[in-house]
């Protein structure tokens, strides 16, 4: 019996039925939150990550993996590699439960020059004080219940706790859970009075009950309800209604009209309800009348965003049951409330815990830095603490840089909206993280060693690679056979109603006969603006991301950028009724029903967004958008037209023209001319201020009259006046010369949309010429196939010039969004085929097709190429390794897709008479398609656990369950799998391996895209804009099979039945 248990324990079967269970159950809990505004929540905890069969399945892996290290006598000197893999992962697991159940994590808040030694946890409690009259050597006993609790709106809460109190029994049950409560009055006969205001000091709403006959300060501001006293505000009711009479002169805003009125001073008037009042420099609103009642927990209204919950307790003894409603939740540290019951005391509270530091620490300072220009575009932030002990001592904590001290480590978090007080997150967790990390650092050790030690699986395959070559030296080289297709994504051809064609094109007429010419327009392209988010580049830039992200294209019809812009400012006007703000095909067809154009019409002009009267027929429907929490696609296509709008409008008034540096301005900001007539206080100076108002408008005159008498001059000394300007007053962010000529030449050109057709044409062309080589193998032939394959080297190094070019005009590796992600992960791709490639010419043409895909797709509408700052986590050198390594993965494991593909094509082309040669080139994809999944794998799994290590530096925590993270480990248990799979005596053919490869590709798909757009979590930047349809997945997967199905009885033919010719001997 014993031993049938250890050989299902320590069975290849089992190994490969824990990496498929715990990827489902993985994938299952990303999902079970997909459409909340994180992930994961209580209710995927309580399903999934917490319950007890997932934790038995890691318990499985230990109990697995400890098995095989003796099953397969790993503690020998030629399998240390494997041995020390194993032994990771054991740690890593062993590791995870001491976090999980020894380790705790928490939250600290300080403001500038106070003391804390506190701080509350991560997790959620329900927590319980009893007292009595029970005495034990002369105290008061007190019983202490603290329990975890994490509850859900979206379950079935159950929670039930029975004690006792010197032998009096007592029951706690939870009978009810509110997601997003307040505590509110409630209409009662017999209750008081009470008028409820609203203040959001601080920039975070507060409630505040005014009781009728009291005086109330609010932040130093008196206010009383029908009691009269001097120098307060003073409110009053009765019969007439409610009146409002203020020491202070005062001014409101009717939230539901926006329209504004003036409070005098010392006047009652009535008071406007759901108005937003400012009096005194505190912003309040009275949402409703006064009310007869008594205090209650109720639910919140959706429209305000609740940071509490509620729950609801039955609390029953011999004598009495009473029921207690609790405000509380995640990261909330409420006052005790003080229940009587029976003869006993009881206080509750529902919560975070409170931990006690063995020290405390001093906030000096929190500095906060922002990108030039901007107001809450943060680039880096940092406390200045001191460390208060029995020797105190500095430090400065900031973003990647941690206070480790005595056990607890300290990161910045976050900050108050005021920046005078900071957020950082504590975490004790010594024992758990120590063991991890060095479960992290043998992975490390052993997944390299595989790639590069003797006597492992990865070194056989190598070896079989060359006795491969020697077989195919004697025979002509592969049949193969590949669809290709063009699409070109960015073309735009929109048609237009036959009545407006003729306006259009006289439109068009006027923009051309009076476009200026390009080298001028070059001139002013090279001039430096300050975008809205801090970033300080060309206009040439700034104008290609406009038209970018006006209408999907940078440049419009004959117009370049440059040209376009300058048109805008020259002629706003005419460009109010120009078609150049993109709308959806589908989701925007509720847009076009509402502004009343054509739904062919893939580009409308600004001014169909309003009526004959200036009314934004779009108005109705943004407040719903906007306010809403989790927007669904139609609110997310409103909000964003809605910013398409008021690009465009802002530019042709000019607002965003940010050219003129304020002087001697503390974070760099620079101003249009449109705001220095708006805010007459930014420039002191006269003589500059008036510059400012009147240099642009009088380049533009001179560049008009330049355009006839064909002398620019005049303009190019305006145009030189306002880059001296931006020299003399913004040198700390102005851009240097070799800068700005470097991003002009990098627009110009464009690489790597140029290398998508490229990429194309020279694979392309390696296959046309590998294909005449089976009719005919001569030198012509094979110096044709050197010189595209040299081609495609070249092509690789264009590729890498475009990325450290890039890497210098944005300042940060180029790979931080999407869409340099999608051009490193063509390049890495193409690296890996080169270097696969050295063993087959194949694999080169394979993987020059993969990368011009890749980058076909980074030029799509929905991928935006812009450069932006980096948000401060990001700006760490974890970007460099993490990122790099994590993505760079994506390569190899995008080249075993196609190779898989090309197999299973070269399997349906296999007959009699050419089945010796295609079985050996088959056998050689085969084996250069399991080394490619295998440095996949190692890059996936070393890059996901440097990210858990980045996160550890960042917030406290290696591991937190986020989709991203989450589907990144999902996507190594099943790459392991299907490396595990020659070990399955079920599973060990070639064939299945050849479907597993391409199949499991799906996963990094999920991964890479479908977590942006399906799911919550810290990297859902694009949730509810689904690009990747499921309908195309589908189609794909059918289209996979059909060739599985087709290549299956050749293979069951020619190679699997044929000992000659068996490929599942590798």
């Amino acid at each position: 019996m014993l031993k049938r248990l250890t050989n299902i324990l320590f069975s290849n079967r089992l190994t490969g039925l824990l990496f498929i269970v715990f990827a489902i159950a993985m994938a299952i809990g990303t999902f079970l939150d997909a459409g909340q505004e994180t992930s994961p929540t209580p209710y995927s905890r309580n399903i999934i990550y917490n319950a007890w069969w997932f934790e038995a399945i890691m318990l499985l892996f230990v109990v697995n993996f400890i098995g095989n290290i003796y099953r397969y006598r790993l503690l020998s000197k030629r399998r240390w590699a494997t041995l020390i893999l194993h032994l990771s992962w054991i740690l890593i697991l062993i590791g995870a439960f001491l976090t999980r159940y020894v380790g705790y994590e928490g939250v600290m808040s300080i403001r500038e020059g106070n003391v804390e030694n506190t701080f509350i946890s991560q997790k959620t409690y329900l927590t319980v004080y009893i007292d009595g009259d029970y005495e034990l050597n002369g105290q008061i006993v007190r019983r202490v219940i603290e329990d975890h609790v994490d509850f859900s709106h979206r379950l079935n809460n159950k929670f039930r706790h029975s004690t006792d109190y010197n032998k009096i029994p007592v029951s706690i049950e939870l009978t009810g859970f509110i997601k997003g409560a307040e505590e509110d009055i409630i209409y009662d006969e017999n209750g008081e009075y009470y008028l409820k205001i609203v203040e959001s000091t601080g920039g975070m709403p507060h409630n505040h009950f005014l009781k009728k006959g009291t005086v109330q300060s609010l932040h130093n501001t008196l206010y009383t309800l029908n009691n009269y006293v001097e120098g307060a505000i003073n409110i009053t009711f009765d019969d007439n209604g409610i009146f409002i009479e203020s020491p202070y002169d005062a001014e409101y805003m009717v939230m539901s009209t926006m329209d504004f009125g003036k409070l005098n001073k010392n006047q009652k008037v009535p008071l406007r309800l759901r108005s937003r009042y400012i009096i005194n420099n505190q912003s309040i609103v009275f949402p409703k009348p006064v009310i007869k009642g008594v205090f209650d927990v109720v639910k919140k209204p959706e429209l305000l965003k609740s940071d509490q919950d509620a729950i609801e307790l039955k609390i029953s003894t011999p004598a009495e049951t009473k029921t207690v409603k609790l405000l509380g939740g995640m990261g909330t540290n409420n006052q005790f409330k003080k229940v009587e019951i029976g003869d006993l005391d009881f206080l509750f509270k529902y919560g975070s815990k409170v931990y006690e530091l063995p020290f405390s620490v001093k906030l000096n300072d929190f500095i906060a830095e922002k990108y030039p220009g901007t107001e809450k575009s943060y680039s880096s932030f940092a406390s200045e603490v001191t460390v208060i002990d029995e020797e105190n001592f500095d430090y400065r904590i900031f973003m990647n840089n941690i206070l480790n001290y005595k056990g607890f480590r300290f990161f910045q978090a976050s900050f108050d909206p005021d920046e005078k007080g900071t957020i950082l997150s504590v975490n004790h967790d010594f024992w758990g993280t120590t063991i991890t990390y060095i479960g992290y650092i043998l992975l490390y050790i052993g997944l390299f060693s595989i790639l590069f030690s003797s006597f492992t699986r990865f070194s056989y395959l190598k070896d079989q690679i060359q006795q491969l070559k020697i077989k195919k030296s004697k025979l002509i080289s592969i049949i193969f056979f590949i669809f290709s297709f063009s699409l070109n994504a960015q073309q735009v051809n929109p048609h237009q109603p036959d009545n407006n064609q003729v306006d259009i094109n006289k439109i068009d007429s006027i923009l051309y006969v009076n476009q200026v010419p390009k080298i001028e327009a070059e001139k002013f392209g090279k001039i430096v603006i300050q975008d809205l988010g801090g970033r300080m580049m060309p206009i040439n830039t700034y104008a290609s991301e406009l038209l970018r992200k006006l209408s999907k294209s940078d440049h419009y019809k004959s117009l370049d950028a440059n040209q376009g812009l300058l048109s805008m400012y020259e002629s706003p006007l005419l460009w109010y009724n120009v078609p150049i703000i993109y709308l959806k095909k589908k989701k925007g067809d509720s847009i076009r029903n509402i502004i009343g154009v054509g739904k062919d019409e893939k580009h409308i002009a600004l001014v169909d967004f309003f009526t004959e009267m200036g009314e934004y027929k779009l108005a109705p429907y943004l407040e719903e958008a906007y306010r809403t929490t989790v927007p669904n696609a139609f609110q997310k296509e409103f909000k964003e037209i809605d910013q398409r709008v008021n690009l465009l409008y802002n530019t042709l008034e000019g607002t965003s023209l940010r050219l003129f540096p304020v002087i001697n301005n503390e974070n760099n900001r620079w101003i249009s001319a449109t705001e220095n007539r708006i805010d007459k206080e930014l420039i002191k100076d006269t003589l500059y201020s008036n510059f400012i108002n009147t240099g642009f408008k009088t380049y533009l005159y001179f560049l008009n009259e330049g355009k006839r008498s064909n002398d620019f001059s005049e303009s190019d000394k305006i145009l030189n006046a306002i880059l001296d300007t931006q020299y003399r007053y913004g040198p700390e962010v102005m851009l240097a010369e070799s800068k700005i000529e470097s991003e002009v030449l990098y627009n110009k050109y464009d690489i790597f949309r140029s290398l998508f057709s490229w990429y194309l044409y020279a694979g392309s062309l390696l296959f046309i010429v590998l294909i005449f080589q089976i009719l005919n193998n001569n030198r012509i032939i094979n110096s044709l196939i050197a010189i595209f394959k040299y081609s495609i080297y070249l092509l690789f190094i264009l590729h890498a010039v475009g990325l450290c070019w890039r890497w210098y005009i944005s300042g940060h590796a180029p790979w931080s969004d999407g869409y340099e992600s999608m051009i490193y992960i063509s390049w890495v791709t193409m690296l890996f085929g080169i270097v696969f490639g050295r063993r087959s010419d194949l694999t080169i043409a394979s993987t020059a097709f993969v990368a011009s895909m890749i980058l076909m797709i980074a030029h799509w509408s929905w991928m935006d190429p812009a450069i932006a700052n980096l948000v401060p986590v990001l700006d760490s050198y974890w970007l460099m390794i993490h990122v790099s390594i994590i993505v760079g993965s994506y390569g190899p494991f995008t080249l075993s897709m196609i190779l898989g593909l090309v197999t299973l094509i070269l399997i349906t082309l296999v007959n009699n008479k050419n089945k010796e040669i295609m079985s050996l080139n088959i056998r050689e994809l085969i084996i250069i398609n399991e080394m490619s999944l295998t440095v996949g794998l190692v890059m996936l799994a070393i890059g996901n656990f440097l990210g858990g290590m980045w996160a550890n530096e960042s917030w406290g925590r290696y591991w937190g369950w986020d989709p991203k993270e989450t589907w990144a480990l999902i996507s190594i248990m099943i790459y392991a799998f299907v490396l595990h799979m020659r070990i399955i005596p079920s599973l060990k053919s070639q064939f299945t391996f050849t479907i597993a490869s391409i199949i499991s590709y799906a996963t990094i798909l999920m991964t890479y895209f479908g977590v942006n757009f399906y799911l919550a979590g810290l990297h859902s930047y694009a949730k509810d804009d689904q690009q990747i349809s499921f309908f195309y997945s589908g189609l794909t997967l059918l289209i996979v099979c059909i060739l599985a199905l087709l290549a299956y009885p050749k293979y069951l033919k020619y190679l699997k039945n044929n000992r000659k010719f068996n490929l599942d001997q590798l």
